[in-house]
């Protein structure tokens, strides 16, 4: 299924038939210059590459979060390619995200060695400049409604960190140098300075 889309026009939305996984996995590998997601409505969303800027600030969530995991040893850390299937259908890629090694292991071994079909126990979501709030606070209220226990979405510009987790109203928490996990990564520490700045000393 082949396109063009002029990156003036991304972030875009399309409409497609539903994709098996396998289908879904040639058609990304098609447009490699693109990020995709996809609703569980049917709706393929189309992302520019992350700015570079962004990219570094990932590298900083992933980073972090893998070095505690190697610690911790329960689990395993996705970056923003990571692909997950949740239970609702969408197809869904955090900036950053862990899951239990135990959760992976109850899966089929097709899942197991494919896009893991659950939803990751904790999930980071990251705005970027062309990022609308809107539309990332309805990706963690879709996370935690099909089986995140801990999500946060970060923003950078505004140094707010909005915590999210199940049966409860997003916490905002505004200007802190570091953030705790709790519940799933309970133990790991985000330190915020980096990224709010990648460039700092």
């Amino acid at each position: 299924m082949a396109f063009l889309v002029d990156e003036t026009y991304l972030p875009a939305t399309l409409t497609v038939p539903p994709m098996t996984d396998e289908e879904f996995a040639e058609f990304v590998a098609e447009h490699p210059d693109l990020w995709f997601e996809m609703t569980a409505e049917g709706e393929l969303l189309i992302m520019p590459p992350n700015h570079s800027t962004t990219g570094a600030q990932n590298g900083e969530l992933s980073g972090q979060l893998r070095d505690w995991a190697r610690r911790d040893q329960r689990g395993i850390v996705g970056d923003s390619s990571t692909g997950f299937v949740l239970p609702n259908g969408a197809r869904r890629s955090p900036d950053a995200s862990w899951t239990r090694k135990a959760d992976i292991r109850n899966l089929p071994e097709r899942s197991q060695n494919g896009y893991w079909h659950l939803s990751p126990a904790f999930a980071i979501e990251l705005r970027s400049h062309s990022d609308r709030l809107r539309i990332l606070r309805a990706k963690m209220r879709e996370y935690i409604e099909n089986g995140t226990e801990l999500g946060w979405l970060i923003d950078p510009e505004s140094q707010t960190v909005e915590i999210y987790r199940p049966n409860r109203e997003p916490e905002m928490v505004v200007g802190a140098e570091r953030i705790e996990g709790e519940g799933p990564v309970e133990g790991f520490v985000l330190e915020l300075r980096t990224v709010w700045d990648p460039l700092a000393d």
